[in-house]
């Protein structure tokens, strides 16, 4: 079993070397890139034909993690102004939502983050602007993200319901895990790694997850890079929180998006998913992502399937 204690800080020397260690590995070629080939292959994943989601539902009421929730608003309905019961009528809705909480699932861009001045690949950061983000945004992936995915249980590995806030995920987690469940993530895989907080939340309740949260320890991102994965997604943010990174709050965000160009998925829920692969022994799937087509966008609300 995987050891419990917390990793070394990184200092923003360590950082740095690390960041430019990811960086050259994603600049040597398209490496996990999902390739025709690589998506009909993922194909042979489905056996069973089951569909499971990995969204969690909108939230619309506020809380500790969610002060300015998505809102819904119902337009027209039944009975509104004094409409009768005969003929035609339809109901409708809006809603508006903040893409980026810490609440919903949601699918990050690559231009969401900015570091050093640029986003991924040297891309000024002068592309976003007041109007929208006119590279890098969230419309490049309008024809869909599917390939297969693999989820790893990191609290099933070490014996506990879920990780605590300020708990990290190491390289070393992420091996045993594999290990664990019988299955092996290889080039172009979606990876998603299970640290609970959706099954914490939903037993003991929201709170400041800004403050406190489990995540990935930076230098787990060096496990994603030899296996040359093409997304991460997380039931919680991705990152620990606080960060264990001197100068630098969101280090997985960072490693992941500006330096490798990996699509990162945050606050999905693996409750589901993860019963089923119970079920059926096994914890790979055939796994469709798809965005909302939102020109100019930093990301968008997302619902993942797993289909097995």
């Amino acid at each position: 079993m995987a050891t419990d204690a917390r990793p070394v800080r990184l200092t923003p020397a360590e950082f740095d070397a690390l960041y430019r260690r990811l960086a050259g590995r994603a600049a040597e070629g398209d490496g996990g890139a999902l390739t025709p080939a690589r998506v009909l292959a993922a194909t042979r994943e489905v056996r069973t034909g089951r569909t499971v989601t990995m969204a969690a539902p909108v939230q619309t009421a506020p809380g500790p993690d969610d002060p300015e929730p998505a809102r819904h608003r119902m337009s027209q309905w039944p009975g509104r102004s004094g409409e009768s019961g005969s003929g035609l009528h339809f109901a409708m809705d809006r809603f508006a939502m903040n893409v980026h909480g810490d609440a919903d699932s949601h699918v990050d861009a690559l231009c969401h983050v900015i570091y050093d001045g640029t986003l991924h690949g040297g891309v000024p950061a002068s592309t976003v602007t007041e109007g929208g983000a006119t590279a890098l945004a969230i419309d490049a992936a309008r024809d869909g993200i599917v390939g297969r995915g693999v989820l790893l249980d990191i609290p099933r590995l070490r014996g506990v319901p879920w990780l605590e806030p300020g708990d990290d995920v190491s390289a070393d987690d992420l091996g045993a895990a594999e290990r664990a469940q019988g299955v092996r993530v290889t080039e172009g895989d979606l990876l998603f790694v299970r640290v609970g907080h959706r099954l914490r939340r939903a037993e003991l309740g929201a709170w400041h997850v800004a403050r406190a949260r489990a995540g990935l320890h930076p230098s787990a991102m060096e496990f994603l890079a030899e296996r040359r994965v093409c997304v991460l997604g997380g039931d919680g943010n991705n990152d620990t929180a606080p960060s264990c990174t001197d100068g630098v709050d969101f280090p997985v965000h960072v490693l992941a998006i500006h330096a490798m160009g990996l699509y990162l998925l945050d606050y999905l829920q693996f409750e589901d998913l993860a019963r089923v692969c119970e079920e059926e022994g096994r914890w790979s799937f055939l796994c469709v992502v798809a965005p909302l087509r939102l020109p100019e966008a930093t990301g968008s609300p997302v619902n993942p399937i797993a289909v097995l």
